[in-house]
């Protein structure tokens, strides 16, 4: 045998055996993650579901975010995430859903970040720790939005973009480049090199129709040699960019590169543009089989009456008479493209959006087929609550002897995946050990690591057969007092005869924060706890009556230090006084809920009256207008260090402490070294200045950041302004931290 067949034979060897491994496996390509920076935002990438690794010290560029849990796309990826506690300011990774747009976006300040508020936006994402899910692999080059105007050359046809279209990052090519093939043969095989053919794919020209969910679209062309396994990707704009009337745009065609498996793109109907000839390239194509859809879908919103799949409307223009409807671009023998309709992230119900627990009885007294009618119970609620990351959150807790979660808020998502999961729940055993219960859910469940959101109200649903084993008023009060709605569902609770066997009577009185009846449900009978599903989901959902646990408006202990120098006068006094008592009208006032002291100070301090002095809010108020006014000079430092000692050192230890410092002109003593040592003893400070008061002063007293707890008039009559921006502070800041 010639040396030059020596080496034909050696190469086709190399041709046949390289990339593959023994036994045809070949090994799973590593996921690789694109690296973004701090001002990238979401509707700039085309994709519904992705993953990308933000920098360090995003914080710090500031960049925009829109929303709480859920951000308006024009928010920036990294700051979304740093304020959501996906990651923190030295960056990582992320994964980001996209959704339907909100009517209305909260701003809150939560880890460093503060986001925005926004009425209304066309499109929604969250953001969730970039660990990617099982089987699901993401985009490992993104596809931007791009307005550019593009030229696509095709043929000796030239067109040009007229809408924007989408632009992806790897090199655009014109030709398609068929890969070697290597065949087996018995004849002599000759030193010829391998044959590479090309071919200039051709285009199609898309009209996409106005998709009622705003998603972006990616459009997908298969085109090349039958079997070469090349493929294009054309991609198009999504209707959050408006393509109009019967304008008409070229896409660009762009390989991809072949990195293993990958997530099948949004996909919608295409057709052919009457201007190419019937010969086509589409005649000598085998589609590719599709590929698993992984993104999550459930309970999606109800579609228009008009809005119908792509086969069902006029979306492919149908061929002119006498033509062959298989020369218009489609595979022939039935070779469907079928079109992906885009499916959502559940966003379950915004008007409901609370993090629920239900504590389930596993305890032996149950006995297996009531334990199974509870399961029936909780998958009914599930069902009915309407789960998803903008509406209610879900978790269980099975108690027993010893409570264990058997799934937290975060790790479902939506009502279709949590039916099979409580199906699987199996019977704990013990006994009914329901305070233990109520202290672990407080200690341990509601953390920001098993998905509470800070912003939404804390519930427990305690399921009870019969009566607990053990107290539940302390572990109840504790958990209230930790911003926990405790509702109780008893069935077939104890008659005459076993009340003598009950531990804590009353114990449901002793559990909820109030007895009249809308936070306990007596169901008399498990064959009738059907029944209570209705009422109990609309009771958990009315986020408005869910206010006898801890809330803004009742968790406080609020201290004003108020300037009576000579230079405020006997008629701004009353104004100022004016504007303590439209603050303190807001909040709910009681010896449990927020209370209110108040002193004045000139050179002196003087206490008008001690927390908890006025438990009621018409005695507060009239306590507030017979503060007579004092005069005299101004020592704003030594009254901030009298009310630490006087107020602050009373509080109790649950309430959030905030001192709101009213002043019209400069201290005469250092203010900086007695705000910084209320500040470390956990007080809230906020800062008004009137008139001459001093800027740095004010700066000095109030919490970081100044822009959110230091305020300036330029006279007294203006306070008012400042009411309701001081009360949304204070909310806004409570509802961003998180509630153990």
């Amino acid at each position: 045998m010639s040396k030059p067949t020596l080496t034909a034979v050696f190469i086709a060897f190399l041709l046949t055996s390289s990339g593959a491994k023994p036994n045809g496996k070949s090994k799973k390509p590593k996921q690789v993650v694109p690296a973004i920076e701090c001002d990238m935002r979401a509707g700039k990438i085309s994709h519904p579901e992705f993953i990308v690794k933000c920098p360090a010290n995003c914080r710090e560029t500031k960049e925009k975010v829109y929303g709480t849990g859920v951000f308006a796309s024009i928010s920036s990826i990294c700051n979304a995430a740093i304020h959501s506690g996906v990651i923190t300011n030295s960056g990582g990774k992320v994964i980001v859903m996209k959704m339907t747009g909100q009517a209305v976006y909260k701003g809150s300040f939560a880890n460093g970040v503060r986001s925005l508020s926004l009425p209304n936006w066309r499109e929604s994402f969250s953001v969730s720790v970039g660990k990617p899910k099982k089987g699901v692999n993401y985009p490992s080059t993104l596809v931007f939005a791009s307005s550019r105007p593009t030229t696509v050359k095709t043929g000796e046809l030239l067109y040009s973009t007229v809408s924007p279209v989408t632009e992806a990052l790897e090199p655009e090519l014109t030709t398609t480049i068929a890969p070697p093939t290597t065949t087996h043969v018995t004849t002599p095989i000759t030193t010829a090199p391998p044959t590479t053919t090309s071919a200039k794919p051709r285009v199609t020209i898309h009209k996409v129709r106005e998709a009622v969910f705003q998603y972006p679209i990616e459009m997908s062309i298969l085109t090349g040699r039958y079997g070469s396994g090349q493929s294009q990707s054309a991609q198009g704009k999504g209707p959050s960019q408006a393509f109009r009337g019967s304008s008409v745009y070229a896409n660009r065609f762009l390989p991809r590169t072949n990195t293993g498996a990958h997530r099948t793109e949004t996909g919608t109907a295409f057709r052919r543009h009457p201007h190419f000839s019937s010969t086509s390239a589409f005649s000598r194509v085998q589609p590719q089989p599709e590929r698993k859809q992984h993104t999550a879908q459930s309970n999606p919103p109800p579609e228009p009456e008009d809005h119908k799949l792509p086969s069902e409307t006029s979306h492919t223009r149908e061929s002119p008479a006498g033509s062959n409807p298989f020369e218009s671009g489609f595979p022939a023998r039935g070779h469907n493209i079928t079109p992906r309709v885009p499916e959502l992230m559940p966003q379950g119900d915004p008007n409901c959006k609370v993090d629920i627990a239900f504590l389930m009885d596993g305890s032996w007294s149950i006995g297996k087929r009531r334990f199974k009618i509870q399961k029936d119970f909780l998958v009914e609620v599930s069902q009915v609550i309407n789960v998803g990351v903008a509406g209610p959150m879900m978790g269980i807790i099975q108690y027993g002897d010893d409570p264990v979660t058997e799934f937290s808020l975060k790790q479902y998502s939506s009502s279709k995946d949590l039916k099979p999961v409580i199906n699987k729940i199996v019977q704990k055993g013990g006994p009914s050990h329901v305070g233990k219960a109520l202290s672990y859910i407080n200690k341990h469940f509601f953390s920001d690591a098993n998905g509470n959101r800070g912003g939404a109200p804390n519930v427990a649903v305690v399921l009870v057969d019969g009566w607990p084993t053990d107290k539940v008023e302390e572990a109840s009060r504790l958990a209230r007092e930790s911003g926990i709605n405790i509702f109780f569902v008893t069935i077939e609770g104890p008659d005459e005869n076993e009340k003598q066997n009950v531990v804590e009577t009353n114990f449901v009185d002793k559990a909820v924060c109030r007895t009249n009846g809308f936070f306990s449900l007596p169901i008399t009978s498990w064959f009738a706890l059907r029944k209570a599903v209705q009422p109990l989901v609309k009771r958990v959902c009315d986020t408005d009556r869910l206010v006898c646990s801890k809330t803004c408006l009742n968790a406080n202990d609020i201290a004003f230090v108020i300037d009576g120098s000579s230079s405020v006068g006997t008629g701004n006094f009353r104004t100022v006084l004016q504007f303590v008592a439209n603050v303190t009208q807001e909040f709910e006032i009681s010896d449990t809920d927020t209370r209110v002291g108040i002193i004045q100070y000139t050179y002196e301090q003087r206490l008008e009256f001690a927390f908890g002095q006025h438990n009621n809010k018409a005695d507060l108020l009239n306590a507030i207008k017979r503060i007579n006014y004092w005069s005299g000079g101004t020592s704003t430092g030594a009254a901030i260090t009298y009310v630490a000692d006087q107020l602050f050192s009373k509080s109790k230890p649950n309430k959030r402490k905030i001192m709101i410092v009213i002043t019209d002109g400069r201290s005469y003593d250092d203010v900086r070294a007695p705000a910084l040592a209320v500040h470390r003893k956990g007080v809230i400070a906020y800062s008004i200045g009137i008139a001459w008061a001093a800027q740095e002063e004010l700066e000095y007293i109030a919490t970081d950041p100044d822009r959110e707890h230091s305020f300036f008039v330029d006279e007294f009559d203006n306070l008012y302004k400042y009411v309701s921006k001081i009360i949304h502070n204070i909310c806004n800041e409570f509802n961003s931290q998180p509630r153990n």
